[in-house]
């Protein structure tokens, strides 16, 4: 009767998830063009091997990618651990304050893309009009059109939006340390710096792992923010490899090189997965 019970929602996961990734890995080794569909045939590993030698737009865009990952976890992780230390003291308008500082993470990756568009815009973008009435710019920027200052755009964009996420976790971490704890630091003169060091950062230690473990992967294969706010132009200074893939797969129809492209970012993200698992677990067995 178990069984039974769960046979259909086995059903929906093996069709809606496990049956499309299994046909991810056929399409890898198929020549399988939409526009070409006479020419579809199995090749092997002749997509991985086109990738590897011939493929000039793919190094690239993995560089790009570890580059955003980097850059955007790091921030986040940074911006949202002193937010959070300084939401977890009492003061006056506490609650209004989390709300506004949280809010960013209610927001769709559209509407926050639209908002940064708005924002950064050459001619009517409020940044560009506040550095030139101010006379700190004579002319306005073109943030999203200029290879210097492009990416590093996209990046406040996702940090402005993903700090929340740090900020939610953080917090209720923080909330679950023995106030005992906080009272014996005191009394045995521990500095801020000894505090937070000695103290703060081992308690979360597991929170910061996992949860950046998460922001990682879902990093990675963001494409919301960068496909509304530069399409991964100019120059593809923005094309990050999971937007190269949904370009290859869905915008041109070839279906097999892609799902290559996708293979190759599983094998990816599994191997540093179990890098940074590995050496987290490591890390843990150490301290004890």
């Amino acid at each position: 009767m178990p069984y039974l019970l769960i046979a259909p929602t086995l059903v929906l996961i093996f069709a809606f998830l496990f049956y499309p990734v299994l046909n991810v890995f056929r399409y890898s080794t198929m020549h399988y063009n939409l526009a070409k569909p006479k020419l579809t045939e199995f090749i092997g590993l002749g997509n991985f091997k086109e990738i590897f030698t011939d493929d000039k737009i793919f190094a690239g865009s993995l560089w790009v990618s570890v580059k955003w990952v980097v850059m955007t976890v790091s921030f986040q992780i940074i911006i949202g651990m002193i937010i959070s230390l300084a939401l977890n003291r009492n003061f006056r308008g506490q609650g209004l304050v989390r709300t506004i500082l949280v809010s960013p993470w209610a927001f769709s990756g559209v509407l926050v893309s639209t908002l940064w568009i708005l924002l950064t815009h050459q001619n009517m973008g409020f940044i560009n009009n506040l550095m030139v009435d101010l006379g700190i710019w004579e002319t306005g920027v073109a943030f999203t059109g200029n290879p210097k200052t492009v990416f590093a755009t996209v990046v406040s964009a996702a940090v402005w939006r993903g700090v929340p996420f740090f900020v939610i976790i953080f917090l209720a971490s923080l909330q679950n340390i023995p106030l005992e704890i906080y009272d014996s630091a005191k009394v045995d003169g521990a500095n801020g710096f000894q505090f937070f060091w000695k103290i703060i950062l081992p308690f979360l230690k597991q929170t910061v792992i996992f949860s950046s473990l998460l922001r990682i992967i879902w990093e990675y294969n963001n494409i919301d923010l960068i496909y509304v706010i530069t399409k991964g132009g100019p120059m593809n200074m923005t094309l990050t490899l999971a937007m190269y893939t949904i370009n290859t797969a869905i915008k041109q129809g070839n279906y097999g090189y892609g799902s290559t492209l996708n293979v190759i970012s599983f094998l990816f993200m599994l191997i540093f997965m179990l890098i940074y698992l590995g050496l987290s677990k490591k890390y843990a067995r150490e301290e004890l």
